[in-house]
């Protein structure tokens, strides 16, 4: 499907916003303090926080650039706040007053009339008519000063780029990491926020794509610093509909409490405040524009606040770490009580989405038993998975070596271990929901399926998770996509269909991610054709994971235009024999500048020729004058395509010879590539002219690895040669085949006269080559 890479806008549709907009606050702050934004209205918004620690400080930020939204929904960039003036109502409580010293403060970061980078710190209570916990305030940036009390010193207007009201605890000391007596609750509120002046209106993307068929994932730890409004406004924008996945993070949505001298996640599974306020206005947002909400939970949780029991080990005791910085930790689905604790937050996301009038549609994301990357070794040793495995289970050291039985053995009851678990937490969703709900199971082929260690699935992919054991089968392979290890991929699918039964139409597909913005050229390709790949097998529910990446490079899917047959092909050959008189014109396009002193500079327009062909001096007799003009008018003249037979050009080998499986060289293995398409070569040399093939015989084809011929591949649509493994790095791919050539009527009328075809003179039909993607 058609997609780009928008960078900025040029021309697509925009509107004007107010400047301060309540959808467009972000919040930062250290952890392990958390903290959110939500509107609660068209012109307020809400800030929660929770502290645990003295010198713990909350910003509510507003940015001049917009750094967050995708390029068509953004905001234009403006620095200038010269004789802008914003008003709001402050209410607030939990946090230091606007009053007190520390109180909340305005700091402005920029440039001076000089240009030299600082920062202002604007006391709000300066500028505040009211109590200190109830106030307006008044923000006249071209007269505002910094200081505690005024006259202070003046703040330069014309060259901001970001302001932040700072908040934070009572107890507050500067830079100290030492716990508050309880946790502070605070929450601070902004009402009527009016902007005024001769700056108060920003340009705002304004599109609206229709919808294309696919949905969108979003995650909490990458979102939690903006408001719900701000993140469905894009994702409508961009022609996302029907569900949104949304995953729960593993750091940012569950309450801490102090246990053993550190801080923990809450034992009984409450969310933080923050979080709870967060997740009701998101569910509450989406289900007014029409989306239901996939709640997504998964056993990972960030390192630092996961109990020491909870955490799956290996056989050294070494704990179960992602590659993520910092790390997050994994889960045993052996201890009773990390079980308990991931069912509690489950049934209060249920609550949630119950709440806002949405749908229980419940993800359990990933679950597994984690190998440590550098030595291979599983994960299954905790004291609670040791104790259900049998007290004293076999070593296992490295996945990747030879298993005995008794090891074997262990990763069976691994596996029935991590499916009873999964199916525990089923139970609790659908024992929390009032009424219906949809369970789903997330699951990354390209680890459950390591080909190094082939013995993992029995752990990883255990056949309590078989069909009907959740309502749909989720699958994302991010690894294997943008590596291009599509035979990898492909056998990934027929192990989860033999494995696990899933119909088709009860799987989903996830397709991303682009981790690193420099990869956004060469991976979203791969990702949007992924996308196409599934619908193709059947699968109705596709996501784009994720979010942010989507926003940062400017990914842009577009609807399947309407008129799908104009590039319409009928596979059937020209029904008549070409003579040695028909007419055969390769053509290039080439644009040739001749200078004034009489040089000439050339520019190739095309990679490969197209071919003209003129097929009526073939035509011999009535009756094949007749099977023209049947054969002209089923094709509807120039609307559809067949296949020609040139008899000119039309083998691998030379231009007619027999084809042998080394003519032609595909390409060379990598050990992960499994698709090569066919061409042709003309000419020698390091540029030798490159035709594509897609039109082979499909009896025709032979292919060789290194000179011999193989069997173990297909022949897919296009000239794509599709091997079952994907051929070994440095393997030299070749194949010969015949061809024919994709061609339509190069006009809409056909003139034959009879007087004139009787007299021998044969009519004119003109076919025009088809330039078909590959």
């Amino acid at each position: 499907m058609t997609f780009w890479l928008a960078r900025e806008r040029n021309g697509q549709h925009h509107d004007h916003i107010q400047r301060f907009d309540p959808r467009f606050w972000t919040v930062n702050f250290p952890r392990p303090m958390m903290a959110s934004v939500v509107t609660t209205g068209p012109d307020s918004l809400r800030v929660d926080c929770e502290f645990h620690h003295e010198g713990e400080l909350a910003g509510l930020i507003w940015d001049s650039v917009d750094r967050l939204d995708h390029p068509l929904c953004a905001y234009a960039t403006d620095r200038n706040y010269e004789h802008t003036v914003l008003r709001f109502r402050w209410r607030s409580s939990g946090a230091i007053a606007l009053d007190a010293v520390n109180g909340p403060t305005l700091t402005i970061e920029g440039r001076d009339a000089q240009g030299a980078p600082r920062a202002w710190y604007v006391r709000l209570w300066n500028y505040a008519d009211g109590t200190p916990e109830d106030a307006q305030v008044e923000l006249r940036f071209s007269d505002l000063e910094s200081g505690f009390v005024l006259p202070g010193q003046p703040v330069w207007p014309k060259d901001i780029d970001r302001m932040f009201v700072s908040l934070v605890p009572p107890g507050y000391v500067a830079g100290s990491s030492a716990p508050l007596p309880q946790r502070a609750d605070g929450w601070v509120e902004l009402t009527a926020i009016a902007c005024e002046g001769e700056r108060a209106m920003l340009e705002i993307g304004d599109v609206l794509l229709p919808p294309h068929g696919e949905q969108i994932a979003t995650a909490y730890d990458d979102s939690f610093n903006q408001t719900p409004a701000r993140l469905l406004r894009q994702a409508r924008a961009l022609g996302y509909r029907g569900r949104i996945l949304h995953y729960l993070g593993m750091s940012h949505f569950f309450r801490l409490e102090e246990s053993g001298g550190r801080l923990v996640a809450s034992f009984d599974g409450a969310l933080c405040t923050p979080a709870e306020a967060w997740h009701a206005d998101f569910f509450s947002c989406a289900e007014a524009m029409g989306y239901s909400v996939i709640a997504s939970l998964s056993y990972e949780l960030f390192a630092e606040h996961c109990p020491d029991a909870w955490q799956q080990r290996a056989h050294d005791g070494t704990p179960a770490r992602t590659g993520w910085e910092p790390p997050s930790a994994l889960l045993s689905p052996a201890n009773a009580e990390a079980m308990g604790w991931l069912q509690a937050v489950a049934a209060r996301i249920v609550a949630l989405l119950e709440a806002a009038s949405l749908p229980v549609l419940f993800q359990i994301g990933e679950p597994w038993w984690w190998v440590v990357p550098s030595t291979r070794a599983p994960c299954l040793y905790d004291a609670a998975a040791k104790a259900a495995l049998g007290g004293s289970p076999p070593v296992i050291a490295d996945m990747r070596g030879t298993m005995t039985a008794a090891q074997t053995a262990l990763l069976d009851a691994a596996g029935a271990l991590l499916a009873q678990s999964t199916a525990a937490l089923a139970d609790a969703v659908r024992s929390a929901a009032a009424g219906p709900a949809e369970i789903l199971l997330l699951a990354f082929t390209p680890t459950i399926l390591d080909a190094e260690m082939p013995e993992l699935k029995r752990a990883n992919l255990p056949s309590g998770w078989a069909w009907p054991a959740f309502d749909r089968l989720q699958l994302e392979d991010y690894d294997w996509l943008t590596a291009g290890a599509q035979s990898l991929r492909r056998a990934a699918y027929a192990e989860f269909d033999a494995r696990l039964g899933y119909p088709v139409e009860r799987q989903d597909y996830l397709s991303g991610f682009v981790l690193r913005a420099e990869d956004a050229e060469r991976f979203w390709p791969l990702i949007d054709a992924a996308l196409d790949e599934a619908a193709a097998r059947g699968v109705a529910q596709r996501f784009v994971w994720a979010s942010p990446q989507i926003a940062r490079d400017g990914y842009t899917r577009l609807a399947t235009p309407q008129e799908t047959d104009m590039h319409a092909f009928d596979d059937v050959l020209y029904p008549l024999a070409l003579g040695r008189d028909t007419g055969v014109s390769p053509e290039f396009s080439t644009t040739v500048a001749v200078t004034a002193s009489g040089h000439e500079r050339r520019n190739s327009l095309w990679s490969d020729a197209r071919l003209h062909f003129d097929v009526g001096p073939g035509i011999r007799s009535e009756n094949e004058l007749g099977t023209l003009i049947a054969f002209f008018r089923a094709r509807r003249g120039a609307a559809r395509g067949f296949r020609l037979g040139d008899p000119f050009d039309f083998s691998s080998s030379g231009m007619t010879g027999t084809p042998t499986a080394t003519d032609e060289r595909l390409g060379n293995g990598d050990g992960l590539t499994a698709d090569f398409a066919l061409v042709k070569r003309y000419g020698s040399g390091e540029e030798p002219q490159l035709r594509p093939i897609t039109r082979p015989r499909a009896g025709t084809v032979l292919v060789a690895i290194d000179g011999q011929p193989v069997d173990g591949w297909a022949l897919r649509d296009g000239g794509k040669i599709v091997f079952d493994s994907a051929p070994p790095a440095g393997a030299k791919i070749t194949a010969g085949f015949l061809f024919d050539v994709p061609v339509r009527f190069a006009e809409d009328r056909l003139d034959v006269s009879g007087a004139t075809f009787a007299a021998g003179e044969a009519p004119s039909v003109p076919l025009v080559e088809v330039r078909e993607a590959v």
